[in-house]
């Protein structure tokens, strides 16, 4: 389980990450890229995220799930 969305993380996030399970291995390089954008764009949206503490900041860190997957194919 994951972080709610957070709109004042949201203004402290330095960096983003995305972990990829192993299911989704069979994607292509470019269809990840183009998921990844999709899903940072939409943070709110994301089945599973989460903010890791840096010092300057967070890292918002997205974890790619079966439910992202069905959500972008239909948008």
């Amino acid at each position: 389980m994951g972080d709610p969305f957070d709109t004042y993380r949201e203004a402290l996030v330095v960096e983003t990450a995305t972990v990829w399970p192993e299911q989704f291995d069979n994607l292509g390089a470019a269809e990840r890229e183009q998921i990844e954008k999709r899903l940072h764009a939409e943070p709110a949206q994301a089945a599973e995220l989460q903010y890791v503490r840096l010092y300057t900041g967070f890292c918002r860190q997205i974890t790619v799930t079966a439910a992202d997957l069905d959500r972008l194919k239909h948008t």
